[in-house]
């Protein structure tokens, strides 16, 4: 049918989409909500679409063009759960201050811990108090040497898509953090051996981060 080709089409150029807008999408062509449940069905079984979860997709046209662009999957990350940050493993993983194969996208966000395996990706979210729900940023990748920006058309003009997360100083908290069940009976001596343990590379991080980390630790280290 011409009108379902359409609705495919105009998907094509989305980064994401919710089914909610799929159903303004389908109204402005005169198509009833339960018309798009079922174009959504026979998309997700002829994988024209991958479901990230429930109520949430993508294309498998636009993933495939953004499959080896880490920059999409933190971008998503961002979008499965809201708030959420990139942090421990991915985020050291994208500062190159760790060499480890990392796999799974993990996240920090506030409310409770998550998984969501998905055609794309496995996204993990690990839940944090709401004090402790900072120091990240909103990251335009610019240079090829991570992953190339991403872009999306709207009205003719480029928007570049960003993503969140944490500083190198609060990936590495973070990833001790949950580690070590918020640092209980760690001491000093201890961070610099769990550090080179996990082989993070902290020499390679910034003074100012290293310093800020240090900090973000010292009220959580038993000193006895």
């Amino acid at each position: 049918m011409k009108s379902k080709k359409n609705l495919l089409e105009q998907l094509k150029s989305l980064p994401y989409f919710s089914k909610d807008s799929l159903y303004q999408l389908g109204k402005q062509t005169g198509l009833a909500d339960s018309t798009v449940d079922t174009y959504i069905s026979r998309f997700l079984k002829r994988k024209d679409i991958l479901q990230l979860k429930r109520g949430l997709y993508i294309s498998s046209d636009f993933f495939n063009k953004k499959r080896n662009d880490i920059s999409y999957s933190f971008y998503l990350a961002n979008i499965i759960r809201t708030p959420s940050y990139i942090s421990s493993w991915s985020a050291l993983q994208f500062y190159n201050l760790t060499t480890e194969a990392i796999y799974n996208i993990t996240s920090v966000t506030p409310k409770v811990t998550r998984i969501y395996k998905t055609k794309t990706s496995v996204f993990s979210y690990q839940s944090i108090k709401e004090d402790l729900f900072s120091d990240y940023n909103l990251m335009q990748v610019k240079s090829a040497s991570n992953a190339s920006s991403i872009e999306k058309s709207i009205g003719g003009q480029t928007v570049k898509l960003g993503f969140y997360i944490a500083s190198p100083a609060k990936a590495l908290f973070d990833l001790l953090y949950f580690k070590t069940h918020q640092f209980r009976s760690i001491r000093p001596k201890d961070i610099a051996v769990l550090v080179e343990e996990l082989r993070i590379d902290i020499d390679e991080m910034e003074k100012k981060e290293r310093t800020k980390f240090y900090k973000m630790t010292e009220r959580f280290i038993n000193h006895e």
